[in-house]
């Protein structure tokens, strides 16, 4: 049932928002600043493609004063604008019956798209 739920997925926007996560962390992966937030945001774009059948799970990451810091930095820069797209995208696939499995996604990758540093999607 997974791999229906994602092949209708990527035909009806996963693809193209998949792709936009990985163009913008490719942009992001210009300067050395960003590296962490582009490897992020890849990462983001491969889960955002395929999100049937995945769980969000806690990042493998050391943690540490640097996961902290990156994670403000993610949420005041990008996270809020990304999680409140995936909130207004689910709610509006809740309204039909039909949309009901894709309003769990979009509302699945919300702490992931919040919080990438500390969550993520397997």
């Amino acid at each position: 049932m997974s791999l229906i739920g994602n092949i209708i997925w990527l035909i009806f926007g996963g693809f193209l928002a998949g792709l936009g996560y990985i163009l913008g962390g490719l942009l992001l992966m210009l300067t050395i600043i960003g590296i962490p937030f582009g490897l992020k945001s890849i990462r983001l774009g491969k889960a955002t493609m395929t999100p049937f059948g995945k769980e969000v799970v806690e990042a493998d990451s050391g943690g540490g004063c640097f996961q902290l810091i990156f994670t403000i930095i993610w949420v005041i820069l990008f996270g809020w604008e990304i999680a409140i797209a995936h909130l207004i995208g689910g709610i509006l696939l809740a309204i039909t019956i039909v949309g009901i499995p894709f309003a769990k996604q979009h509302f699945k990758l919300i702490p992931v798209a919040l919080f990438p540093f500390i969550y993520d999607l397997r």
